[in-house]
């Protein structure tokens, strides 16, 4: 036979194995029924479109950013969640930050959160404004209070009687008056081993317990509680007044939780007064008497509803699974015997089935305390012009702060 017939060149039979290669491998991925480059793995419960699916094994998670005046009741519930057939298929993961701090983090596009739970409804206008200018549709899905609890003054009692001898209320006002005393509580009531007066509240721009704290301010001086407006804050007598406040204001946490807690832990030299949520005051109230003594309670004259909201975000980067699985943790959370631990903790139910004033109720049990059931004069919440408004008004009288 003549070896003079046609060749394949180098080219040609690197050509040739190539192709056989294809086929081969094309052959192995239709035998398997997967498309080319799709990854062998279970598909992940943190995402969206896994969670879509609904596969039966499939767990999804959500991250819920809460304030911490919530964290022992939350962690208790999560972990009475995990024990129900719906919450062996969810994983909830509570994530501990400042109200307006978690708003910011979500407008920044922090894609561990899918259920927004700050202390009130007071930052929300803001929120949605800013969202709607990022992603031009409403962020929230569904949204319910979870509990109310109003703003309370706690003092020591001591210092509390002696404050009250001198000023006859505990009131932003009177407040305003301790702290321009130069001579501190040598001047209040003769006893100069008690230092300074010293008054703290959280971080305005981060916690929302500060921010009301604001709100309450120039209601309080405008003796009003609806309609506080643009005018209102802009008085430079109201101005000058605040920072006078604020400028004498100790701690500026970015956690109502953390700032009771350290009251408690450190006793009279850390504060004598706090603007804080009533349920972390009786949340610490036995802790206080067993450590430093009693504490006494007082209503602010103009007070506010912070009624915890959680709000299931339109986030792109939460699918209806994760919606679902929100859904049903806050049923769970609106359930009367999870609303009644929640009464346990100081706040008052957010079920209007569960009741508050029966013997074992702390509004009851604490009255001694200062606490009391009907909240007379309930402000309105400040339009989102406002609020923005009074944050750079207190940023700027604060510098870096």
């Amino acid at each position: 036979m003549s070896d003079d017939g046609p060749r394949l060149t180098i080219f040609g039979k690197l050509f040739v194995f190539l192709f056989i290669a294809g086929c081969a491998a094309g052959a192995y991925f239709l035998f398997l029924k997967k498309p080319l480059g799709e990854s062998a793995a279970a598909p992940s419960g943190n995402s969206p479109k896994a969670a879509d699916k609904g596969e039966a094994n499939t767990t999804v998670e959500i991250g819920i950013a809460y304030g911490t005046e919530k964290q022992r009741w939350l962690q208790w519930a999560v972990e009475q969640f995990a024990a129900t057939p719906a919450g062996q298929r969810i994983k909830v993961n509570l994530i501990p930050k400042g109200s307006l701090e978690a708003a910011q983090a979500i407008l920044a596009g922090d894609q561990k959160i899918h259920v927004w739970s700050p202390a009130s409804a007071l930052y929300e206008d803001v929120f949605v404004q800013e969202w709607q200018i990022k992603y031009g549709r409403t962020p929230v899905i569904r949204k319910e209070a979870l509990a109310l609890s109003p703003m309370v003054f706690v003092m020591w009692a001591e210092r509390h009687d002696a404050f009250v001898a001198k000023y006859k209320e505990v009131s932003f006002i009177t407040l305003g008056e301790a702290l321009r005393e130069p001579g501190g509580w040598d001047a209040i009531a003769k006893k100069p081993e008690w230092g300074i007066f010293k008054f703290g509240h959280t971080h305005p721009n981060q916690s929302n317990s500060g921010l009301m704290t604001l709100v309450l301010m120039a209601y309080d001086y405008q003796k009003k509680t609806r309609g506080l407006s643009l005018k209102d804050i802009l008085n430079p007598e109201f101005q000058t007044w605040m920072n006078g406040i604020e400028s004498a204001t100790t701690g500026l946490s970015n956690s109502t939780g953390n700032m009771m807690r350290d009251m408690v832990l450190r006793g009279p030299s850390s504060y004598d007064a706090l603007c804080v949520y009533e349920n972390v005051v009786i949340d610490y109230l036995k802790s206080a008497e067993g450590r430093w003594g009693e504490l006494r309670v007082a209503y602010p004259r103009q007070n506010a509803w912070n009624d915890n909201p959680y709000y299931i975000l339109d986030a792109p980067w939460s699918g209806s699974g994760q919606h679902t699985a929100a859904g049903k943790f806050l049923d769970f959370l609106l359930s009367e015997p999870i609303q009644r631990e929640s009464l346990k903790h100081g706040f008052r139910p957010g079920n209007p089935t569960v009741p508050i004033k029966f013997a074992e109720s702390p509004f009851v049990a604490y009255q001694r305390f200062g606490l009391q059931i009907n909240i007379d004069a309930i402000s309105e919440t400040p339009k989102a012009e406002v609020i923005n408004n009074l944050l750079a008004i207190w940023q700027r009288s604060q510098g870096a702060r």
